[in-house]
């Protein structure tokens, strides 16, 4: 997990940063709605090369979704440690019941 965790610290350094000096910052620029806008497309292409079955292509697609999951989440605010930790307080509890839970709250 520390890849991730240096990806969200580079992501998170970025903030603010010249548009012009980064791809990160420059899609932090244009606000959460595009980064959310961009994470969409990079899971649609995940899903397409998934279906394909082209395991290079969807390795890359996968991190591409990854990246831009972090990008999004730093535009709004949402640290990397904040979702794993939701995941960890899932840890252990059935998918089902997880799912059963939310529906109730």
């Amino acid at each position: 997990m520390s890849i991730l965790n240096e990806l969200a610290a580079t992501i998170a350094s970025r903030k603010g940063a010249d548009p012009e000096s980064s791809w990160t910052a420059k899609l932090l620029s244009k606000g959460p709605g595009k980064c959310a806008e961009k994470f969409g497309e990079e899971a649609v292409e995940a899903i397409i090369e998934a279906v394909k079955g082209d395991r290079d292509r969807l390795t890359s697609e996968a991190a591409d979704v990854l990246y831009h999951l972090l990008v999004m989440l730093a535009a709004r605010d949402v640290a990397l440690e904040d979702v794993l930790a939701e995941l960890a307080r899932r840890q252990g509890t059935s998918g089902i019941a997880e799912k059963a839970e939310r529906d109730r709250g």
